[in-house]
């Protein structure tokens, strides 16, 4: 009996443990490869946006305008978050609408004026809203004290990696930074039960967000198609935008699932 019981226990922690094996070497291998790359600032042309159309006075008016998004979604994000099915990773969920209402503000002075310096404002409020996300989803999918524990270390290393690069010119640790919570969050809903209804509006957000990438890429191409009605970037913000309105609602609909 106790040798089946404790084959049993070794079996439980086998399966358990390799899982967390398999998400510390996606964390841990991502970082050393991209450290493996040569170190690479930030490309001027970055701040060239397609649409420097001015209304009301207002530079760049669109792509201003368009963080109006932002800020709408997260309030209503920190106005919700206190009272709904977030539990024990309140915090960490309300770290992400906080930083998602910072970013319509830093974003929003950066394109009134695009450079450098004034990027920096945009970039420190997108890692806290990324660490805030990732410490929920590790604490909701894997353990709530792991979550908890980690979420202002998590907050630390994102605004780090945007130090380090305003200091070195090195975006390497910045990418990074953005790069765990795409990585991760699939792999997370494969290889953990979800403890909550309503997961496939995560992967709805996820996409939202990959397709933002896209729409960045393609700025003055979509700039151009549209015949100067509204450029890639502009559909970046209400793209991403859109893709915390999914977690929002997802928060809002969800149910907890009998385990």
């Amino acid at each position: 009996m106790r040798q089946t019981i404790k084959q049993t226990n070794t079996a439980a922690w086998l399966e358990v443990n390799w899982r967390h094996l398999l998400m510390a070497i996606i964390v841990v291998g991502s970082l050393l490869g991209i450290l493996l790359l040569q170190p690479f600032g930030q490309n001027p042309n970055y701040h060239d946006f397609a649409d420097k159309r001015a209304f009301f006075g207002i530079p760049n008016f669109l792509d201003v305008a368009s963080n109006l998004a932002f800020l709408i979604v997260g309030i209503a994000g920190l106005r919700i978050c206190p009272g709904n099915n977030t539990g024990n990773l309140r915090n960490a969920w309300i770290v992400l609408f906080a930083g998602v209402t910072l970013v319509s503000v830093g974003s929003a002075y950066y394109h009134l004026n695009p450079n450098n310096q004034t990027l920096v404002w945009d970039r420190l409020p997108m890692t806290i809203g990324f660490m805030g996300l990732f410490a929920a989803l590790l604490g909701e999918y894997i353990s709530e004290r792991l979550g908890a524990f980690l979420l202002v270390p998590a907050i630390l290393l994102g605004l780090s990696s945007v130090v380090y690069w305003h200091w070195f010119d090195d975006l390497r640790f910045y990418i990074w930074v953005q790069l765990i919570p795409l990585l991760t969050i699939p792999v997370i809903m494969i290889l953990y039960r979800a403890k909550y209804s309503h997961q496939w509006m995560l992967l709805a957000a996820l996409g939202c967000y990959a397709l933002a990438k896209i729409t960045e890429l393609g700025d003055s191409q979509i700039f151009a198609l549209s015949q100067d009605l509204i450029s890639g970037h502009t559909i970046k913000h209400l793209l991403s935008a859109l893709g915390c309105l999914f977690i929002l609602l997802m928060l809002q609909k969800r149910k907890r699932l009998d385990s």
